[in-house]
């Protein structure tokens, strides 16, 4: 079977099919680096792409960490450590997490911590009190929530 070539592109035409790439929804630097070299442009090319879609707006990495953050912390009801990390994961800069973590409404996110704890503790089959403790942290852990966070959460759910 054959390999079916890869369709080069003039710097011209890449610059408009990743207009519609960032247009769609927010995109990285990252992101948008590597579909442009997907294209088979030169390195030179695709940082100058890079600069103007910038310029123009169609790549901001502060907008791509705002939308991030709420979507993983109010869809998915991550922690923010989960969330900090698959930022870092994107190659966003500690500025732009920083803008990004803002968009975290501290009572909200105490309202999902308690929010999976409750379901998980329902669904646990752990009869042992100390395993399924553990079991209890450990799940809201993986999901990103402070160890502090958790604790308090687990008090409250056992008074």
């Amino acid at each position: 079977m054959e390999k079916k070539k890869q369709k080069t592109y003039t710097p011209k035409e890449a610059l408009i099919k990743a207009a519609a790439y960032c247009a769609y929804q927010d995109r990285t630097q990252q992101e948008v680096r590597t579909k442009l070299y997907s294209y088979g442009l030169e390195p030179d090319d695709v940082e100058e792409l890079i600069m103007r879609l910038s310029q123009e707006k169609l790549i901001d990495e502060e907008r791509y960490a705002q939308s991030y953050v709420r979507g993983k912390y109010g869809l998915k009801r991550w922690g923010r450590r989960k969330i900090m990390q698959g930022l870092k994961s994107k190659g966003i800069s500690d500025y732009c997490i920083k803008q990004g973590m803002k968009e975290i409404d501290p009572e909200l996110y105490e309202q999902n911590l308690l929010h999976l704890l409750e379901k998980k503790n329902t669904t646990e089959k752990e009869k042992n009190p100390f395993t399924r403790r553990q079991k209890l942290s450990f799940y809201l852990m993986s999901k990103g929530y402070e160890s502090d966070l958790v604790q308090d959460a687990l008090k409250s759910l056992e008074s």
